[in-house]
């Protein structure tokens, strides 16, 4: 017997589950999937993963032209009637690049948090997914935690204890199998300003160094992307760390940051730089431009050879005096 006020670990089959077939059951479920006109249907608010017109959104296309929507997209009902998408923005999109008027759906009765669930989780079946979308899908499903507490599709915790801070996150790292300091990092990432979280999507700057500029305000993080694209090099992890310290010690400016961003750091190699104008005089006027760091490596190439030649030559001939 369960004490009052808590729910038991599993759950009494219903009088329709005990006098009902399967195939009944199946076919009740099917009653309420639909095709719900797109015009109804509104994105997820502050959606944190892309939709993005690539290769794989025109085979999905294809896809649905020739068999239709195979997996319904969720949808939950809105307090305005209308209808939000839990989980299926790219075919929702897909179908609008196709010339459909309508979605294949499945809605479902679900809160806000739920959805919120539901929404990241789906997902996180995705093959790849940029720093950014999960660093927000982080952020979300933590907000989401934090305000619940105790859910048995969001957290293991006593039930109706509120989570906070470090509580959560450990809720989190249990129920992904990440861990806590990387769920944390990532959602460091959602304080960036767009220009730079882009450069951590892109590669160009490493995942430790964005979290320590994630601390500084706007303003700084600003004055580090001008440094950035003036330096044409992003900060190093040590960088990062000494521009956080003196932040944080009300030391830091902008000259500062130019000063630290202009120190050489130790796997940095210096960069050939070229006059465009000088070598385009040179270089032959039909020479496509992909192809010219190849003709001025066999120009050097050549160039070697016969200069050592050269001095070979000058060589033999004072031996032969």
């Amino acid at each position: 017997m369960t004490s009052k006020g808590r729910k038991s670990d599993f759950e009494l089959p219903t009088l329709d589950d005990l006098f009902s077939t399967q195939q009944e059951r199946d076919e009740a479920k099917l009653d309420k999937i639909r095709d719900i006109p797109i015009s109804e249907i509104d994105d997820f608010p502050n959606h944190p993963f892309q939709v993005r017109d690539d290769e794989d959104m025109l085979q999905l296309v294809e896809s649905i032209k020739e068999h239709g929507v195979m997996t319904p997209a969720v949808l939950r009902v809105k307090d305005d009637g209308r209808f939000e998408i839990v989980a299926g923005h790219r075919r929702k999109r897909a179908c609008e690049l196709a010339g459909l008027d309508t979605l294949r759906s499945e809605v479902k009765h679900l809160s806000r948090d739920e959805a919120t669930v539901y929404m990241v989780e789906s997902n996180f079946q995705r093959s790849t997914i940029l720093p950014s979308e999960k660093a927000f899908a982080y952020k979300m499903r933590n907000d989401a935690i934090k305000r619940q507490g105790k859910r048995n599709d969001l957290t293991s915790s006593p039930l109706g204890m509120k989570l906070e801070g470090e509580q959560s996150l450990e809720a989190l790292s249990h129920e992904l199998g990440e861990s806590r300091n990387q769920i944390h990092r990532y959602i460091r990432l959602t304080y960036l300003i767009p220009e730079l979280l882009q450069l951590v999507d892109e590669g160009k700057m490493k995942m430790r160094p964005a979290v320590e500029l994630s601390y500084l305000n706007v303003d700084f993080q600003r004055d580090v992307l001008e440094n950035i694209e003036l330096n044409d090099c992003t900060p190093s992890h040590a960088q990062t760390i000494r521009m956080r310290r003196l932040y944080e010690e009300h030391s830091l400016t902008p000259e500062v940051i130019a000063d630290i961003m202009c120190e050489q750091k130790p796997n940095q190699r210096e960069r050939m730089v070229f006059n465009g104008e000088r070598m385009r005089k040179l270089l032959p006027r039909d020479l496509p431009m992909n192809k010219t760091e190849d003709y001025i490596c066999e120009a050097i190439a050549f160039y070697r050879k016969h200069n050592r030649e050269y001095e070979q030559s000058r060589k033999s001939n004072r031996d032969a005096r």
